[in-house]
């Protein structure tokens, strides 16, 4: 039996005989590594994308509303749409009597115009909120500051906008200190919220903040309040639990009532988006494994192709004592040497798809270690699966009717 280096030097020196094989035989594999290790970027980059963008509420602030926050039935947001409206008394009575809960603040939301001279801007948000969601919420405050208490319980026209707000209506100019309509009423620009973005195509920076107390006043009293709660991780799961009695108690819910109110937390959204995104990404993890798959066949009829090709080869070195071992270990090894050279070139790719991903678009794609190990494996795992029949069927030939043919 030969040593491994001289199996070796034998493979490499077939293979630099074949280059054009050899290359084709490794790209079949390179398109279906690359496309895993793409998919694969893709989803860890759009759970980070998620986690980062959309679920940020924080891992000690959780949110209680009239309707669900993250869901896909829409009979239940029907139902929660008939439910008694959450309001201030709520927000009090939860802010004095839940000991767990740390800075207890409100906001709610509505849609509206905003103008500025001669430009308007349509579909903004417009946020009503409390004076310590300041210390709530997880956006800052990037230019100027936020309102205080003592100008939300004056009521006053003071309002932070988002950055589509400051390009769209005050582009070339500093917002601050200038004045934003909404309805019938203008509103002195005290700061500029930092920018978040599109997410999933949805503008987050098209809002204007404004003191909830004006909100109410401009919307009505009728809107329906979100309760936002800051806590410590330690009493994270008591401060929910203090509140639903609060609210239960408040509501009249007794016994095995269900509640008629909706508890948000980073982890429910987080849920909702791998519930949604589970299926898709299953069939995009398939797909891309079945090209993996097609590039093996595509290897395997390669290997037999060389196997025919090179039958002469084959004759003479089993005439001069090569083993039917030899010829299966060298035709092996062959396999497998360019399923790994195949297997980093499209672990090069997908790191550059990545890194163009991250370097043109907000999307936080990364490879990470485990995924690039993840493919070199996998396409060294392709190579032995599929050389095992051509390289038998090499080992099998008889040598005399080997060295007969052309």
């Amino acid at each position: 039996m030969l040593a491994v280096s001289d199996n070796l030097a034998q493979c490499f020196e077939a293979l630099r005989g074949h280059k054009l094989r050899a290359s084709l035989t490794a790209l079949g594999l390179t398109m279906g590594v690359a496309t895993l290790i793409t998919v694969m970027t893709i989803v860890q980059g759009a759970n980070l994308y998620v986690e980062q963008k959309i679920a940020n509420l924080g891992t000690n602030v959780f949110q209680i509303a009239r309707t669900p926050f993250a869901v896909t039935d829409f009979t239940i947001i029907i139902k929660a749409l008939k439910y008694r409206k959450i309001e201030i008394d709520d927000v009090t009575a939860v802010a004095e009597a839940c000991t767990a809960c740390g800075e207890v603040g409100a906001s709610a939301s509505a849609t509206v115009r905003a103008r500025f001279g001669d430009k308007e801007q349509q579909d903004v948000t417009l946020y009503g909120q409390s004076a310590n969601m300041a210390n709530i919420d997880t956006r800052t405050v990037e230019i100027g500051r936020y309102f205080s208490p003592s100008e939300a319980e004056h009521k006053t026209n003071v309002c932070l906008i988002g950055d589509t707000i400051v390009r769209e209506l005050f582009l070339g100019m500093d917002p601050l200190g200038r004045s934003v309509r909404i309805g019938s009423d203008e509103f002195l620009v005290i700061g500029v919220m930092e920018k978040i973005g599109n997410v999933l195509g949805q503008d987050q920076d098209n809002f204007v903040i404004v003191p909830l107390p004006v909100f109410l006043r401009l919307e009505g009293m009728n809107s329906s309040i979100t309760i936002n709660v800051k806590t410590s991780k330690q009493n994270f799961e008591t401060a929910q639990d203090q509140s639903r009695l609060i609210l239960r108690s408040r509501r009249h819910l007794m016994g095995n009532m269900e509640d008629d109110y909706f508890i948000g937390t980073k982890d429910s959204y987080m849920a909702l988006w791998r519930s949604i995104s589970s299926a898709f990404f299953g069939v995009f993890i398939m797909v891309s494994a079945i090209s993996v798959v097609i590039g093996g066949i595509v290897i395997m009829n390669v290997m037999l192709v060389s196997v025919t090709l090179r039958r002469r080869e084959i004759g003479v070195r089993r005439a001069v004592g090569a083993t039917k071992q030899d010829i299966l270990h060298q035709f092996m090894v062959e396999s497998v040497l360019q399923c790994i050279v195949g297997g980093l070139a499209g672990v090069t790719l997908g790191f550059l798809v990545a890194l163009a991903l991250r370097t043109y678009t907000p999307f936080p794609a990364s490879v990470q270690t485990w995924v690039a190990i993840l493919g070199v494996f996998l396409s060294s795992a392709v190579g032995l699966f599929f050389g095992i029949y051509p390289a038998f069927r090499a080992s099998q030939l008889d040598p005399v009717v080997a060295l007969r043919s052309d």
